[in-house]
């Protein structure tokens, strides 16, 4: 008996234990979730106080992280509540997810199914990206090594495509960036990310070229109502026909999106509005209610309209959104969804098929895929004479890349445990570093979280600064930054240097550019024997297309220059072929241009 009552005591012990952390926990998903709910319903002030009551109840760093990041989301909502825009709304529809980017004024067979050879990772919210025939330059968003997407530009050289390259560190966040879509004069550059500053999801900014320092400049909210605490996706300004256009998810099931008109304006006004109920009145950016906007009542308009055809159209449109639901929830495996969707499909076509009957009993023939093709080529708005248009997908994406040359051999890597270097001292030339953090007293190897190799460095005023890595380009500086940022160090951001000395980041790339320019190659071979045969050296010359071969004395002897290649990939072509002639040493050495 007293063993039970013992066995009873501690069971009793630890569910008290537990029991007290349980409930924290479960009063922490309580405000949060409240808070989640009163940001998305622009409550910003409310949210801010509720997540407070959240991170009472936050038993670790990772929880408080999460509940003052949503603070931050709230604390932009507070600020972009300032400088509200107002727009007048053309008209709306709900389309897809799947598709919804067809149905946008732009180059018909424009859009092309990923994966293809510029995005490898199929499935999330993009599937497709847009990369016109004829354009010179593609600016797309594509997932990195760590599965982040960021926005990346290919441009045309003759037949091939340079190697894709990151824009810029302010376009470039720790979450994703999506659907870039360039301004017609090619001077703003519209995009989302759910990682730049926001009110959470998605939201839309635009980047301006400035043609003084050749750059993209600071990414700016375009804020509300364009921008919202929903996903918000593929801004675009259409000046000829006098509209604007973006799609979001706001109000939607998870299968769906919106997508609104609104005229075109190019000089916005912007004013306060904190009142949360208007805030959400005017995001839903809904049309006169005397006005339809949303239907597909004119696509019909050599049929007679009368009530049993609008049934059978309405109907039909619910069909197919239930079809679209459907194969969205086959591919994310959701079966329960699935299933439930699937008996109101059977009932819609049941009903679908009724109608059908009471029309034909009147005389009255309808062709299904005839109305299923009309409804899905054109949506017609009845209000300024806007029309959603479908366009056509694009086939496969047929772009050759250039092979990339990398300029440098580092050793940058995330470790179980991470490394200091062994030596502190920069190389000469251009050299970019990561700056991980910064303080006054010296750190360890468990400070370093995996990276390496880690530099140390002491300043004047005796604290110590950590940077890890040594890069040779900015592209390769900054395809790294989000995997600095992702084991922790988020405040981490990239420092240059030329010939050991700190310079800005802009004056480094621009030397690179310079650099970049005036370089070249050439294949080094120094003979075992002193000389080259006549035999092999038309061979060689063969190889070389062309290019100089010059007989070198030196101090080591006599050594054979071929060249000059533009391209580091053709040097080592001819360099490889050299070596297997077995006529001694062979090497593909970089010069610069004086």
């Amino acid at each position: 008996m007293k063993s039970i009552r013992k066995v009873i005591y501690i069971i009793s012990s630890v569910f008290l234990c537990y029991g007290v952390s349980a409930a924290q926990g479960l009063q922490f998903e309580r405000n949060l979730g409240e808070g989640d709910s009163l940001r998305m319903k622009y409550c910003f002030e409310a949210s801010v106080e509720t997540y407070l009551r959240a991170l009472e109840y936050a038993q670790d760093s990772l929880s408080r992280l999460l509940v003052e990041d949503r603070i931050l989301l709230s604390e932009n909502g507070k600020t972009m509540s300032e400088f509200v825009y107002e727009p007048q709304v053309v008209a709306r529809h709900k389309f897809s997810i799947q598709d919804f980017y067809l149905y946008y004024p732009l180059k018909d067979k424009a859009w092309h199914k990923v994966p293809n050879v510029l995005d490898s990772l199929s499935g999330g919210i993009v599937n497709a990206l847009y990369a016109p025939e004829g354009d010179e330059v593609i600016y797309y968003s594509a997932a990195d090594k760590d599965g982040i997407r960021n926005i990346y530009m290919t441009s045309r050289i003759d037949s091939l495509w340079t190697v894709p390259a990151l824009l810029n560190e302010h376009m470039t966040s720790a979450s994703d960036e999506v659907y870039p879509l360039l301004s017609a004069d090619g001077k703003s550059l519209y995009f989302s990310s759910s990682g730049l500053y926001g009110v959470g999801g998605y939201d839309l900014y635009v980047s301006h070229w400035d043609d003084d320092v050749r750059e993209w400049s600071v990414p700016v909210n375009l804020g509300f109502p364009y921008s919202s605490p929903a996903d918000d996706f593929l801004f675009m300004d259409d000046e000829n026909s006098g509209h604007t256009l973006f799609a979001s998810n706001r109000n939607c099931s998870p299968d769906s999106i919106w997508v609104y008109v609104l005229k075109f304006d190019n000089m916005p006004v912007r004013r306060e509005l904190k009142d949360p109920e208007k805030l959400r009145s005017l995001a839903e950016l809904s049309p006169d209610r005397n006005e339809k906007f949303e239907g597909n009542e004119e696509i019909m308009t050599d049929i007679p309209m009368n009530r049993d055809i609008e049934r059978y159209m309405e109907h039909m449109e619910k069909v197919r959104e239930l079809r679209d639901s459907m194969t969205y929830y086959m591919e994310v495996a959701d079966e329960k969804g699935l299933s439930d969707l699937q008996s109101r499909f059977d009932e819609s076509m049941k009903v679908l098929q009724k109608i059908e009957m009471d029309l034909l009993f009147k005389g009255v023939v309808i062709d299904p895929d005839q109305l299923q093709s009309r409804a899905d080529s054109e949506i017609v708005a009845e209000r300024n004479g806007f029309a959603f248009t479908k366009k056509s997908m694009g086939k496969g994406l047929e772009v050759e890349l250039v092979q990339p040359e990398p300029s440098f051999d580092y050793s940058f890597k995330i470790l179980p445990q991470g490394q200091f270097a062994e030596d502190n001292a920069l190389p000469g030339g251009i050299v970019y570093q990561i700056q991980i953090f910064s303080t006054v007293t010296k750190a360890g190897i468990k400070n370093l979280k995996g990276l390496s190799p880690v530099f140390e460095h002491r300043t004047s005023s005796g604290r110590y600064t950590y940077r890890v890595g040594l890069f040779r380009t900015y592209n390769d500086v900054l395809s790294n930054l989000n995997a600095v940022k992702k084991v922790g160090f988020r405040s981490a951001f990239i420092v240059a240097f030329i010939d050991g000395k700190e310079v800005s980041v802009a004056n480094a790339r621009t030397k690179e550019k310079d650099v970049s320019e005036k370089r070249f190659y050439e294949v080094h071979v120094r003979p075992l024997g002193g000389d080259i045969d006549r035999v092999l050296m038309e061979a060689i010359s063969q190889q070389a297309d062309g290019k100089d071969v010059a007989k070198v004395v030196d101090d080591d002897g006599v050594f054979y220059v071929i060249g000059p290649f533009a391209d580091k990939d053709k040097a080592g072509t001819l360099a490889t072929f050299v070596k297997a002639m077995g006529i001694g040493d062979v090497s593909v050495v970089q010069m610069i241009k004086k």
